[in-house]
């Protein structure tokens, strides 16, 4: 498998980018945090979110040019070394805050939660004095006031709001990681067609009352068959299964600060708040409450 993981990197990277775990969380972040997100393998010689929902106006303009884009890809190749083990930041030299976050299958690095094009303290008048000489020595030509109001109107993070944004991408990129070793077995052992379709029965029916019997009916076998197999292909049971499925749409949901708890348990399949408490603590390590205590505050 270390070989696998080496040499399939990107693909498994591609994989997990394409795959509706990590949609309905970069869909939900755009909208908690009104910040840009990429997953990118470890050598990628592209803007990270150009044309991107969330981008910055400024860093839209310096696309531009591709003077200005060498500059941006330096800062990812900075962030590509340093954020081997454990994310990290750096400040780009318009003053721009990016952060990598690295995705790790056990010892070996695949790549990268990124986000950023923000300020972590507001720009000043002299700092964009500063910018506006070295984006005309790079030769873009654009408008000075329309370059300004683009500067000004880059996103502000405070310092614990961008300490809670790097926690919730590390929370996710172990979440990734664990998805990623599925993804891997399933290149060394193709899934059979019947679980395919039974996982993509769950995921649709999910807020539903689920059973073995019911799902088993959907793919067209016995129960006693369809039991046998899901357990020897997920390594875990079906009510494992269903409870984690409900629980990632549990956390989704968490970023929207409008629904309560119990309207979460509700609307993901649990019947019984103390139930889907006890479940979620079990599958995450902290309470529904403690979870959502830890997420960026709009």
């Amino acid at each position: 498998m270390r070989g696998l993981v080496n040499s399939n990197g990107k693909n498994i990277v591609d994989a997990l980018g394409s795959s509706k775990l990590y949609l309905d969380y970069a869909r939900a972040f755009n909208e908690m945090t009104g910040l840009p997100l990429t997953l990118r393998p470890i050598e990628s010689w592209q803007l990270p979110y150009h044309g991107r929902r969330n981008e910055s106006p400024y860093c839209a303009l310096m696309a531009q040019k591709s003077s200005a884009c060498a500059t941006c890809l330096q800062t990812q190749q900075r962030l590509s070394e340093t954020a081997v083990q454990e994310a990290q930041t750096v400040t780009c030299c318009s003053g721009l805050a990016e952060t990598a976050v690295p995705v790790r299958v056990g010892e070996h690095l695949i790549g990268f939660l990124q986000t950023g094009q923000v300020f972590r303290k507001k720009p000043v008048a002299s700092q964009f004095e500063r910018v506006a000489k070295m984006v005309a020595h790079w030769g873009l030509v654009v408008d000075k006031e329309h370059l300004r109001e683009a500067y000004f109107r880059t996103r502000v993070l405070t310092v614990r709001e961008h300490e809670s944004v790097v926690k919730m991408l590390a929370i996710f990129a172990q979440h990734l990681a664990m998805v990623s070793n599925q993804v891997i077995v399933r290149q060394e052992h193709p899934e059979p067609a019947m679980i395919t379709r039974a996982k993509d029965y769950i995921q649709e029916h999910q807020a539903d009352d689920l059973s073995l019997g019911q799902v088993a009916r959907a793919v067209n076998t016995s129960t006693f068959y369809f039991c046998k197999v899901f357990k020897k292909t997920t390594g875990i049971n079906f009510t494992d299964y269903v409870s984690r499925v409900r629980i990632e749409k549990a956390k989704n949901l968490s970023l929207n600060p409008n629904l309560r708890i119990s309207e979460i348990a509700f609307e993901v399949g649990f019947q019984s708040l103390t139930h889907f408490n006890r479940v979620f603590k079990k599958i995450t390590g902290m309470s529904p409450t403690e979870y959502r205590a830890q997420l960026p505050v709009a």
